[in-house]
């Protein structure tokens, strides 16, 4: 086994997970809808970009062990507060006068930032640290058999965790209960169908890192 790719492939990981944790609390105010035919999700832009962050931490926890994404998990929520705090610096100079972006354009994009980062970091930490027990659980319990279930079981219960606390931090005394309600279903129903989508390109890097990286054992 190549130490070396090992260790660089967890450190891609560990970028990939930070890039799209970020990206998704700065897209996060914007709302969107996603037909999929069958029906319009009304989400927020940054689920597009979060569900990536729980692929990575089963990757982790599959090869790597429950140790490290932890680390990974705790390590995103420092860079979450590092990004919070210059967020709030940014908005406490003004712009000058030819400034592309000038202070009401950056106030109107970020002013709610820190509350969205808040309720992320908050759903965050107990989304992703229930998703990475959970996994290890089933694993353990199935005796490192049925990556599938293990995958889907932790990430589809944790996702409505994550769902549910970030509606009800942002939303309670905005929308009424019939639109929190609504944008929970719609959240967790979008983040299962991208989990489901998920296991098979899990068990395509699993296979693929054959004989350069073998699963954590149990």
């Amino acid at each position: 086994m190549d130490n070396s790719f090992k260790e660089n492939f967890f450190n891609i990981l560990f970028s990939i997970f930070i890039a799209s944790l970020i990206t998704c609390n700065l897209i996060a105010n914007k709302f969107v809808t996603v037909d999929l035919g069958f029906k319009t999700f009304v989400v927020s832009a940054g689920i597009l970009a979060y569900p990536i962050t729980f692929i990575v931490t089963d990757l982790i926890s599959e090869l790597y062990g429950q140790k490290n994404a932890n680390k990974v998990v705790f390590s995103g929520f420092i860079a979450s507060i590092f990004v919070l705090i210059f967020l709030w610096l940014g908005g406490q100079f003004n712009a000058i006068s030819d400034s592309i972006v000038d202070n009401e354009t950056y106030d109107v994009v970020f002013r709610n930032a820190w509350r969205i980062i808040a309720a992320s970091m908050i759903a965050y930490l107990f989304a992703q640290s229930i998703d990475v027990r959970l996994f290890h659980f089933w694993k353990k319990l199935t005796n490192g058999k049925h990556l599938w279930l293990r995958n889907n079981a932790s990430t589809i219960f944790s996702q409505l965790i994550d769902t549910t606390l970030v509606i009800f931090i942002l939303f309670v005394g905005v929308w009424s209960s019939n639109q929190i309600f609504s944008g929970i279903i719609d959240g967790w129903i979008f983040k299962m169908m991208i989990a489901l989508i998920d296991t098979p390109i899990i068990y395509g890097i699993i296979y693929l890192l054959k004989g350069k990286i073998e699963p954590h054992s149990t």
